[in-house]
């Protein structure tokens, strides 16, 4: 919830908004459906409804739903971005510590915290991702961590190499698999965590 920006009771549909930040407002909200119901639950009307507001509010800051759905996959991305440059930096002080495996298992425990997210990030609900610029650029930001951690390198520009980025893309490959069945219940009973350390043993590390 954003504070001095919506009012929350029991009942989300009685959600009103106030004032201030109407475009957080809705990214809050949003954010609360796809928790729900992942990117199918997400709608600029039911936002609106929840909100207080009139849909037509609403396109003042979204064109349509295709440009909501996007703006929610930034913030997607923003934060698993953030999620696998704090695995990778957590292994830098240890010499035998795999930076690819850590943030494999970053990578898996962000997917089953928030499986909704993780749907719209990486499935097909936002049409054309090139519509989105800022969307495009926090993909390249998040895969880039992955590029430093299969190369053991760190600078301005990142690693550019093939066999770095070959690597990464093994590594990502092999823990976007195992997340995807996960959170779509085909390993019931399986502990997650577990399941990625076992994993990640055939993981490319550097």
């Amino acid at each position: 919830m954003i504070v001095g920006t919506m009012t929350s009771r029991q009942d989300p549909g009685k959600t009103r908004y106030h004032h201030g930040d109407l475009r957080a407002a809705l990214l809050a909200v949003g954010d609360e459906l796809l928790d729900e119901g992942g990117p199918v639950a997400v709608t600029l009307r039911e936002a609106a409804r929840r909100l207080g507001v009139s849909a037509t509010a609403t396109y003042r800051h979204f064109r349509d739903r295709d440009a909501y759905l996007g703006a929610l996959a930034v913030l997607g991305f923003e934060a698993f971005g953030q999620a696998m440059n704090e695995a990778f930096q957590a292994t830098q002080a240890r010499a035998d510590a795999s930076p690819l495996q850590a943030m494999g298992l970053a990578y898996v425990r962000f997917a089953v915290a928030r499986p909704g997210r993780f749907r719209l990030m990486f499935g097909p609900a936002v049409a054309d991702r090139s519509a989105h610029p800022a969307l495009q650029q926090a993909i390249e930001q998040a895969s880039l961590a992955f590029r430093c951690a299969a190369s053991a390198k760190t600078g301005p520009g990142g690693p550019t190499d093939q066999q770095a980025v070959l690597t990464m893309l093994k590594a990502w490959a092999l823990v976007h698999g195992l997340s995807q069945l996960v959170i779509d219940g085909m390993l019931p009973g399986q502990e997650p965590e577990m399941l990625a350390r076992a994993v990640l043993q055939a993981a490319p590390s550097r």
